[in-house]
Formats: structure tokens, C-alpha cells, sequence
């Protein structure tokens, strides 16, 4: 029972730290090599896309999305996915990915002359189910060793933690209070109920042995 208790434990936490590691915004530091206008057929991987840009049709089954091809500092390639989020999930509000893909394009460089540049995305890239991050903005920096402090990502997980916290704090104390009382009351039920039974038994046993 101990193993069974332990596996929802940490399901549950895979569970809400793959949440937030998909959610939460991520900064790579690349090189955008060229940008291009896809047509896309979404299938079993269609929970990985956004909606359709604010103002389009809805319900379709495929759309021209917007993609930003880059080389990142360590030399590995890393293509991104542009589209809107509108007012849905993730809150990032976004509007402007006719926007972005005009700044991405104005900032292609070579090997040879590189503009470094930083992307903020959420989401993963996985080439086996073909999904993309999403870039959210994209700004140029002087060199690829720029230094980046995820202010955002430490708010936000300093109040979910708390949040918990407080959370399971609050059911620590209603268990002391509510529930231990009744297991309590119910284990001594059950232990009264099993003497009775004892004695009950032991009466039995002893007339019959009497009458023998």
C-alpha cells in the first residue's frame, strides 16, 4: 500500500512540473538563420498548436503557420513555431505575430557575421511528434553569453509553492482536528466490538465445555 501511495506522489508532481515546464516562459540564446510560412495539417498533435490567430476562422484542419529557424549558442539547430495565443492558454496575450515574424526576418545573420538574439518561448520541441515552442518575443543582444535571470519563472513558482504550502498546512490541521478523531473513535469501535466478540466467544466455549 506504502508503494501505491508513493507512485500518485510522484505522478502527481511529474504531473504538475511537466505543467509548468511546458507553461512557463524559456530563453534561448541563437542565431536566426531564415523564416518561412508553412502549411500545416494538425493531427493527433493538434493539443500542441494554438488556436488560430485572433480574427481567423476557427475549426480548421490546417493553416499557414509562421516558423523562425535558428542555430542557438551551442551549434545545435532549434526551429520555433510563431502563432498567437489570443485570450486563451497560456496567458501570454499574444497579438502580434505578424509582428514578431517581421523582427525575427529583419534579424537574420550567418555563421560569418552572427546577431545574436534572445527567444522567449514556452513549450517543447519534440521532432518524433512534430511540435514546436512557441516564440513569444525576440529581442537582439550584444553576445551569446548575455546573462538571463527568469524573474518571471521565480515569482510564479515562489507563489505556487506557497500556495501548496499554505494549502497543506491547512489540511494538517483539519485532519489533526476532523479526521484522526474518528479513526480514532472508529479503531476503538472496532476493538470493542472485537473483546466483545472474545468474550462472547470464550462464554460460549466455557457452557459447552460445562455441560460436557
Amino acid at each position: 500500500m506504502r508503494y501505491i501511495k508513493w507512485f500518485f506522489i510522484l505522478a502527481f508532481w511529474a504531473l504538475v512540473g511537466a505543467f509548468f515546464h511546458y507553461t512557463l516562459p524559456q530563453h534561448d540564446v541563437a542565431r536566426i538563420t531564415d523564416t518561412e510560412i508553412r502549411r500545416v495539417d494538425f493531427g493527433e498533435n493538434s493539443i500542441f498548436w494554438s488556436s488560430p490567430d485572433s480574427g481567423n476562422a476557427t475549426g480548421q484542419v490546417n493553416r499557414d503557420v509562421f516558423f523562425i529557424q535558428t542555430i542557438r549558442d551551442n551549434g545545435r539547430p532549434m526551429v520555433y513555431r510563431n502563432e498567437d495565443t489570443g485570450w486563451g492558454w497560456p496567458p501570454y496575450f499574444k497579438f502580434d505575430t505578424a509582428n514578431l515574424q517581421t523582427e525575427a526576418a529583419d534579424l537574420r545573420s550567418t555563421s560569418d557575421n552572427p546577431r545574436w538574439v534572445v527567444i522567449r518561448h514556452y513549450g517543447w520541441r519534440n521532432e518524433f511528434l512534430s511540435i514546436y515552442p512557441n516564440a513569444v518575443d525576440v529581442r537582439r543582444v550584444d553576445s551569446p553569453d548575455v546573462t538571463i535571470i527568469p524573474w518571471t519563472n521565480i515569482i510564479i513558482l515562489t507563489l505556487t509553492a506557497l500556495v501548496f504550502w499554505a494549502i497543506y498546512v491547512r489540511w494538517r490541521r483539519f485532519r489533526r482536528r476532523r479526521i484522526d478523531p474518528m479513526l480514532e473513535d472508529v479503531e476503538e469501535g472496532f476493538a470493542d466490538a472485537s473483546d466483545a466478540v472474545k468474550g462472547t466467544g470464550s462464554r460460549m466455549r466455557g457452557w459447552f465445555g460445562g455441560r460436557k
